[in-house]
């Protein structure tokens, strides 16, 4: 089979992302000018360089109570910080039940019945209990073509690890198993593990 995007794909449901998978999942909070703190799930979300570390996720689509975005873009762009937590299999109804389309007011944290803690750099909440949680500032956003298509990078300036992910040196991830996002509505668990020497090491 091969289609033109613009064209459509004749499918009961677009292929599109879940051709790209598996992909991580950056659960981000941010707050508002107001004290209101915010949480939301992105999939499109990644490292993108390792000195100064830094991240990005992509926000598609928009809200009807804020212009042209989303809650998380809104927060960031008034206060220029944000914070990455990453999700573990166990809070997955958690992270799910914070994705809702709720009032740009509303704090999702108490929606999805979790704790938010204070970062040390920045003036934003974390979610309490998570695997690894990225204290991030705003470098730059980045409007792509299509509507309300943009992408958020940020310079991690703090990072937490929590303790009992860390043995002999190392942040292991099977001690807490990160959820990955599929297509459709479809996730996938990272449990095993195998590892390849680079031809260079």
């Amino acid at each position: 089979m091969f289609y033109r995007p613009q064209e459509g794909h004749g499918l009961p449901h677009n292929p599109f992302n879940a051709l790209i998978t598996p992909r991580p999942i950056g659960w981000i909070s941010s707050r508002n000018n107001q004290g209101t703190n915010n949480l939301a799930p992105y999939s499109f979300f990644n490292g993108v360089a390792y000195e100064p570390p830094q991240v990005m996720f992509a926000s598609t689509g928009a809200k009807s109570d804020q212009n042209n975005t989303k809650d998380s873009l809104a927060n960031i762009e008034d206060t220029g910080v944000f914070c990455v937590n990453i999700v573990e299999f166990a809070m997955r109804d958690a992270m799910n039940a914070s994705s809702a389309a709720l009032d740009k007011d509303f704090d999702e944290f108490e929606h999805a019945g979790l704790t938010p803690v204070d970062c040390e750099t920045i003036d934003c909440a974390r979610v309490a209990g998570v695997p690894a949680a990225l204290e991030c500032k705003l470098t730059q956003i980045t409007t792509l073509p299509g509507q309300s298509n943009r992408v958020a990078f940020g310079e991690v300036v703090g990072i937490h690890l929590r303790d009992d992910c860390l043995r002999d040196g190392i942040f292991d991830v099977t001690t807490f198993s990160p959820l990955a996002r599929l297509g459709y509505r479809d996730y996938s668990v990272v449990r095993d593990l195998f590892s390849l020497s680079r031809p260079d090491d």
